[in-house]
């Protein structure tokens, strides 16, 4: 893994259905090493599969982009953005694994914010095995872990995912923009 200086300018893409072949597998390489990481092996079906990234990247209100550094791409996210509420959700964050290290996720994030002033509250999920991605939304990008998913509280709206290590445990966080009034 390399680690500089985190010299280079991250910027924001629209990305579109025609890149969604090659945004759905980078985006499963990125999510599998973690998998491998903690249990040594993928599961058969690619986490997350590719019917959610579909879903994700389709849903109404989405908002999908490259992650770009001095113009080539070296990750994406997909958003969901509400306009009335703006209660916003990071739905799918990656960055090329070839990239780890290099506060361009961080860049990446400030990015986002930027280009969603209004937001009040943004929310994420991630895996509870997910350590490094846990140690990202809390210490760097300023988020807090605001409810545990496992066995005694499912995650809604979804089936557990089979093959997870933790028993598919999933811990959902906030970041408060601006306070409710």
């Amino acid at each position: 893994m390399q680690h500089d200086s985190g010299d280079g300018h991250v910027t924001l893409e629209v990305a579109d259905e025609r890149d969604l072949p090659a945004f759905k597998q980078e985006l499963q390489e990125a999510f599998s090493a973690a998998l491998t990481d903690e249990i040594g092996s993928v599961p058969e079906q690619a986490i997350p599969s590719g019917d959610d990234i579909e879903q994700s990247f389709t849903a109404p209100g989405a908002a999908t982009y490259h992650v770009l550094l001095d113009g080539r791409r070296v990750g994406g996210v997909v958003l969901s953005i509400d306009p009335v509420s703006h209660h916003n959700s990071l739905d799918l964050f990656y960055i090329s694994l070839r990239q780890h290290g290099r506060g361009i996720g961080q860049r990446a994030w400030r990015a986002i914010e930027a280009r969603y002033p209004e937001t009040k509250v943004w929310q994420t999920f991630t895996p509870y095995f997910e350590k490094r991605n846990i140690h990202f939304y809390v210490n760097k990008c300023g988020f807090r872990i605001v409810e545990y998913y496992n066995a005694h509280n499912p995650l809604p709206h979804r089936p557990p995912l089979e093959g997870m290590p933790d028993d598919g445990d999933f811990f959902r966080f906030e970041k408060i923009m601006q306070e409710e009034r």
